[in-house]
């Protein structure tokens, strides 16, 4: 859609293009943010503040002693971590020194983790000690040299450090067994690199910056290959998105936000790190967002601006008793991605917060942002909003056409934070790349006649019912209404007579509802072929560490 009919939506003040060249790379924007705002609070861990010197001085440390490893410009430096102050400083140093960060999920299993690294080539990784067993198990088949080992407490100070590291390793047990005997202790490296000479690295704005890896749902995971003008232009995208909200914080309040998705996923990467250190923001760096009463104490201490989150985290926090415990009155930004936010949990959370959570979407691919609602909304739309300012989006049919007004079709995305391509695999590039230069996202969606992108469904999790498409993120919202249901998830299963059927998995808020109150509900809400012939009860829903429901999981079992 070359005239971009969204852009009548857009907030004032919004521009529809901006400078999205304003630094060379993501080191030149983090040197900037480090001298301007040295003594400002960068991070917040456990009680203990990092300021924006304290995180300089440390990632170049870091970067010296890396350097000092024999590591050469572009080499792969892979990050085990959950959000730990360590997370930050790596990846500052990493980029610093003119290498390539690889996010790794520390959920990983060995067989997950072997082909990551072996994938990218990664010849030194950062790893929290709680995990390092995973990586003993496959270590001998990745390329890997060089073994950075972090624990909790390496950066809260000698005493209460010792004391969360014990409390971690002795009385929770957190740190199963591991032999790593060529590991490097965090601490140790920040030393060594502090004695050892730091070269500045010559850094363009078309080096590769992360590999982020995506697609493990639909087949073997591929490294998204984003070069620092991407996640450059993601950054200042979402920056000119936010402000008509963000520009309201009172003069001399510093912007504050939560940082609860794990920083290895790009939506934290971007929006939550690179976002809040090009403002010169605080970011409350939360370890384990599944302990909602944990999560609930430690932002009691806080006056807090920003909250990127899932659904089933906004859905979790606001069902809690300890919920208004929180000063949430300052809150500016609430912004849903990573998966669908269900009508029933925005609600909610306006109620109780006064400010509305704006649906955005995006991709690993993307780095990630690509749409959004506006901030300043109050109403949910069930849309994934309009495209940011220098991107366009089309709905293309099955032979690379765009669809007529109206018409579902796949959403297709040109901007300057597609990326360069995957890693190595050119022929996968090829088949999600458009002559033309847009990215296909392999997700169904509509478009209104404001602009506003509606997602149908994933292609490949579109249940037919007797010939009759249905999506399961129709059936989800619907449910997600019905007193009683906590979280829902709705699969496609085999059916002799009509080819698929519907089955509807549900998490009970309410321990009385009834699978006849479940189909009566239905009944009243839903088109016959829409209706599920499986009715499940579960204690959970599975879900990937960033809170994304594994319907995969559901269709196979």
């Amino acid at each position: 859609m070359t005239d971009r009919i969204w852009l009548n939506s857009y907030p004032k003040g919004v521009a529809a293009d901006i400078d999205v060249a304003a630094y060379t790379s993501l080191v030149a924007l983090m040197e900037a943010s480090f001298q301007k705002y040295a003594d400002r609070v960068a991070y917040n861990f456990m009680g203990k503040d990092v300021s924006y010197g304290e995180t300089d001085k440390l990632s170049q440390s870091f970067a010296a002693y890396l350097q000092s490893l024999g590591l050469v410009k572009g080499d792969r430096v892979a990050i085990m971590m959950p959000n730990v102050p360590q997370y930050p400083v790596a990846v500052a140093g990493i980029l610093r020194a003119g290498f390539v960060v690889v996010n790794v999920n520390p959920l990983y299993t060995p067989r997950e983790l072997q082909h990551q690294l072996k994938d990218s080539g990664a010849k030194a990784i950062v790893i929290i000690e709680n995990f390092a067993t995973t990586l003993e198990k496959c270590l001998s088949a990745t390329p890997v040299k060089h073994i950075v080992l972090c624990a909790m407490g390496d950066q809260l100070g000698l005493l209460k450090g010792t004391m969360v590291n014990y409390v971690v390793r002795k009385v929770k047990k957190m740190v199963p067994a591991f032999s790593l005997p060529e590991a490097v202790r965090f601490n140790t490296a920040i030393a060594l690199g502090s004695k050892a000479a730091f070269k500045k690295a010559d850094i363009k704005a078309d080096d590769v910056a992360v590999l982020q890896y995506t697609g493990g749902t639909t087949g073997v995971s591929k490294g998204a290959v984003l070069l620092h003008r991407n996640v450059i232009a993601n950054v200042l995208q979402s920056e000119v998105w936010n402000s008509p909200a963000m520009s309201t914080i009172p003069a001399g309040e510093q912007p504050t936000g939560v940082c609860a998705l794990p920083l290895y996923h790009i939506f934290a990467f971007t929006v939550g790190m690179m976002l809040s250190m090009r403002q010169g923001g605080k970011l409350i760096l939360i370890p384990n967002p599944r302990d909602i009463p944990g999560v609930l104490k430690e932002l009691r201490n806080f006056t807090i601006h920003t909250f990127p989150a899932v659904n089933t985290l906004f859905n979790g926090l606001a069902n809690h008793p300890d919920f208004n415990t929180v000063d949430w009155s300052h809150l500016k930004v609430s912004v849903g991605g990573g998966t669908a936010v269900q009508g029933a949990v925005a609600k909610l959370w306006f109620e109780k917060t006064g400010c509305p959570i704006c649906e955005g979407y995006g991709l690993s691919e993307t780095s990630p942002s690509v749409s959004c609602n506006v901030v300043t909304a109050t109403e949910y739309t069930g849309t994934i909003g309009v495209p940011l300012p220098n991107t366009y989006m089309k709905l293309l049919d099955d032979d690379g056409v765009e669809v007529a007004a109206g018409e579902p079709g796949e959403i297709a995305i040109k901007g300057p934070q597609v990326m360069a391509g995957y890693w190595q695999r050119p022929d996968e590039t090829a088949k999600v790349m458009t002559p033309d230069g847009y990215f296909k996202t392999g997700d169904v969606g509509v478009v209104d006649a404001r602009g506003f992108f509606k997602i149908v469904d994933r292609k490949k999790d579109m249940i037919l019912v007797s010939g009759f498409n249905v999506y399961p993120t129709e059936l989800e919202d619907v449910l997600a209404q019905m007193p009683g249901v906590l979280e829902c998830a709705c699969v496609g299963v085999v059916d002799a007579k009509s080819g698929e059927a519907v089955k509807l998995v549900i998490v009970k808020k309410d321990t009385n509802i009834t699978e006849a109150d479940v189909r009566a509900f239905c009944k009243e809400n839903l088109t016959g072929y829409k209706q599920p012939k499986v009715v499940e009860f579960r204690a959970e829903l599975p879900k990937t560490p960033v809170g994304k429901i594994l319907r995969r999981e559901l269709r196979d079992k």
